[in-house]
């Protein structure tokens, strides 16, 4: 029998006194030498990706990984940015087959412009098992939405709603897994709201203001994004009466909003009226003005006192989410190989130093003229301004051979390799890129200028910002 042959597995996440271990092998074909990559949502506010644990891909595609989970999770299964998902229940092993991919001729490793989603089958999977039974009722419930969805929407048909259920019922059974049944519950809810079966006010009592908060299941929170979608502002006739630069000049703000909302019965309850204000907080921010940073005091306090431990990370994230690469806040960390690939490059290596950095690609023309113009500047403040040139393209060689002909470029230049998620630190979602960070390691201007549009201006007033 052959042996699988499995290189380091790093675990992200420490084991608890009520972990069970999940063990998740298979085989992915094209993506020997690859890595695989094991992560969950954090919140379902924000969608944070946390990664769980990342394990090498063998020459002959196979892989296996193990990490403790504590219950119920919808993880995802990442080779480069190409994924797909799986529900992952505590001490089960999950053996999959991942459908062949020719990974190598993508030219650009860019997670936002190039993934796929990847074909996966879970084998010997047991009719019990969440992954086939979920997998069953959105089957169903897909095809019921698509056969009546005018007669939802359009003729408020009330009675397809008893069809879908005695459908689901016949094929399914009852549910006894909580996971599932919320799981269920809260999709068909979007056919309730869909045919307008029941007024908006009695949606909410029903699914949020008699139910516990959910903040783990995926259908619970989609459903609780779609219903709180602009609520305090808008779509709540009492909310949006709020005076919420009175509120948020509060000497307690976070206090005062929490009064403040608690007028509106539907979200009376606690837990539920503090992930409503999180998520009003959220879409305000980049409305607000004046009263982000008040917003943010407002997100701190929740990290600090929140009701729940979830609620208080919620906080966290969305505060990291709205003042990402914003001017003052640390630049995204990174450890990339140089062009030669004879050693590596660590951006907290150059602190005292201004970096310029720009992301490219050689057959991006116009990143390349951009990049001719860099030449001047980096000779004019060779003493001053580190220069870094990052390539996001596949090929290594490629980006060297491109190198090497351009005679004159001779700043630093880095390729990315494997780390992927240096381009999602970075919001890389078109090319070229510039970014300006400053001695102390913060980002000074994101996005800067172009050679051609500026960026030597925004590099003279750092200078004298920093004299």
């Amino acid at each position: 029998m052959k042996q699988l042959f499995c290189t380091a597995l790093f675990l992200i996440i420490g084991w608890t006194a009520f972990s069970q271990n999940v063990t998740i092998k298979g085989t992915a074909p094209g993506a020997g030498g690859r890595f695989i990559t094991l992560s969950v949502t954090s919140d379902f506010i924000t969608d944070t990706e946390k990664t769980l644990a990342r394990a090498s891909i063998d020459s002959t595609g196979s892989f296996i990984m193990s990490v403790p989970v504590e219950k119920t999770i919808l993880g995802k299964l990442s080779i480069d940015f190409h994924s797909v998902g799986l529900f992952i229940e505590p001490g089960k092993t999950y053996q999959i087959s991942i459908g062949p991919y020719k990974y190598d001729e993508i030219k650009e490793l860019n997670p936002f412009i190039n993934s796929t989603n990847l074909q996966m089958e879970i084998l010997h999977l047991p009719i019990d098992d969440i992954n086939f039974i979920l997998g069953e009722f959105d089957g169903i419930y897909n095809s019921f939405l698509v056969e009546n969805f005018n007669a939802l929407y359009r003729d408020h048909n009330r009675i397809l709603l008893d069809t879908l259920k005695t459908r689901i019922m016949f094929i399914l059974g009852e549910p006894t897994d909580p996971y599932i049944k919320t799981y269920m519950d809260y999709k068909q809810a979007n056919v309730i709201q869909l045919s307008q079966s029941m007024n908006k006010a009695m949606i909410g009592y029903t699914y949020f203001t008699t139910k516990p908060v959910l903040y783990d299941n995926i259908q619970y929170m989609d459903f609780f994004n779609t219903y709180f979608s602009k609520y305090m502002n808008v779509t709540s006739g009492i909310l949006k009466k709020n005076d919420y630069h009175t509120l948020l000049s509060a000497q307690d703000p976070y206090s005062a909003l929490m009064k403040a909302l608690a007028a509106d019965s539907i979200i009376r309850p606690l837990k539920l009226r503090e992930l409503v204000l999180l998520k009003g907080m959220m879409e305000m921010y980049n409305t607000a003005g004046e009263d982000q940073k008040k917003i943010i005091a407002v997100l701190n306090s929740i990290e600090q006192k929140g009701q729940e431990p979830q609620a208080r990370l919620i906080a966290s994230d969305i505060t990291k989410t709205l003042t990402n690469l914003q001017p003052g806040t640390p630049a995204p960390l990174f450890t990339l190989r140089n062009r030669l690939n004879s050693g590596t490059v660590k951006l907290d290596s150059l602190r005292g130093k201004i970096v310029v950095v720009n992301f490219w690609t050689s057959y991006c023309t116009g990143c390349t003229n951009e990049m001719d113009l860099i030449k001047p500047l980096a000779d004019k403040y060779k003493d001053k301004v580190v220069f870094i040139s990052i390539s996001s393209e596949y090929s290594r060689l490629r980006m060297r051979y491109y190198v090497d002909l351009k005679k004159d470029w001779d700043w630093t230049f880095l390729h990315i390799g494997d780390q992927i998620d240096v381009l999602k630190d970075y919001d890389v979602r078109s090319l070229p890129l510039f970014v300006i960070i400053g001695k102390d390691g913060n980002i000074y201007k994101y996005s800067a200028e172009f050679p051609s549009t500026g960026l030597e201006n925004s590099i003279e007033q750092l200078l004298q910002l920093s004299k």
